[in-house]
């Protein structure tokens, strides 16, 4: 069952959201070469706890998966698509690109969100990928409005993606978001004009297209039973917010930029 939201849920989604997107923002700040992953997890544990809310992701489970998630944030460096697991052992280097991906709960509702930062100096491919992966992000909010559906926001991000000879990970698709951090309905990135449910007014999903470097888009779990890599080891970047239904098209509840 999809729930529209009242106002006054909204305006707790919204408070989780700009704590996720503080976060973001001081990532954006800490990500350099030298830096270590797990650093980057305890300053985002550190301003969500202080903002009176709860890390989403640390102790979270799904089926499969071989225990909770040990982080508040996931990092994702190069071909790691979704759930790298932060480690002081793993260094940022220069010319790498990391994903971070952070939820909070605040007063039982939730925000989400994610973004990938270039360490340093990165390869114009790479800024590439980010830009475009990007870009696919903000077409497909700008499409989740009142009266469109979901195959209408998932064909705006094929649509541009593979226009610019990227693959798409197809596993793994945005969700509804509200009470829980993982609601209904599914958010794939692809789709057809038309297809799927209508979107309503007061809707809240999590838009967040997850873009391959090559065209291989088949996935692999690592060993540690949580980060999704590319099969090829070819790049991957990440981007998501959390959005608001309503007529005009999505309203970002995660304003990190």
């Amino acid at each position: 069952m999809i729930r529209i939201k009242k106002d006054w849920e909204i305006e707790k989604m919204k408070r989780a959201g700009s704590i996720v997107a503080d976060v973001l923002k001081l990532m954006n700040d800490l990500i350099k070469p030298g830096v270590d992953t797990k650093t980057l997890d305890d300053r985002a544990e550190e301003i969500i706890t202080k903002s009176g809310a709860i890390p989403a992701f640390k102790g979270y489970s799904f089926l499969g998966a071989p225990y909770p998630f040990p982080g508040s944030i996931c990092v994702s460096i190069n071909d790691e698509i979704v759930h790298g697991i932060p480690d002081p052992k793993r260094i940022l280097a220069e010319g790498d690109i990391v994903s971070i991906d952070v939820g909070a709960c605040f007063d039982g509702y939730f925000g989400d969100a994610a973004c990938t930062y270039p360490v340093g100096k990165v390869s114009l491919e790479r800024a590439r990928l980010l830009e475009v992966t990007k870009e696919s992000l903000y077409l497909a909010i700008n499409t989740a409005k009142d009266g469109n559906t979901l195959g209408d926001v998932g064909y705006a991000v094929e649509h541009y993606v593979t226009l610019h000879g990227y693959g798409l990970v197809r596993d793994y698709a945005g969700h509804g978001i509200g009470k829980h951090l993982h609601e209904a309905p599914q958010v794939p990135n692809f789709g057809r004009q038309g297809d799927g449910i209508t979107l309503k007014r007061g809707f809240t999903i999590a838009i967040e297209p997850m873009v391959i470097a090559g065209k291989n888009e088949k996935v692999v779990v690592a060993d540690n039973g949580w980060t999704v890599v590319t099969a090829d080891h070819s790049d991957a970047a990440h981007f998501e917010h959390t959005v608001l239904i309503t007529e005009e098209g999505g309203a970002i509840l995660t304003p990190w930029e």
